[in-house]
């Protein structure tokens, strides 16, 4: 048994999670829904603004509960 071998498959799942990411942050602004469904929350003053994608961040965690559930159901 090789003594790195754990350590390097933890490192390429994490640089495939961060490749992940990277997509998704450069393709999340195109995405027309995202950040503006009903029930997010938009504040704007005078000189300052304020917005809390609640019900974004819940359907999100949703597609994400069901994903990993389908992948790594054992």
């Amino acid at each position: 048994m090789e003594p790195f071998g754990g350590f390097g498959k933890t490192l390429i799942l994490l640089g495939a999670v961060l490749m992940v990411l990277g997509v998704v942050f450069v393709l999340a602004p195109k995405i027309p829904f995202l950040g503006k469904l009903p029930g997010d929350i938009h504040l704007k003053g005078k000189n300052w603004s304020f917005s809390f994608p609640v019900v974004t961040s819940i359907v999100i965690s949703i597609v994400l509960t069901l994903l990993l559930n389908l992948f790594w159901r054992r």
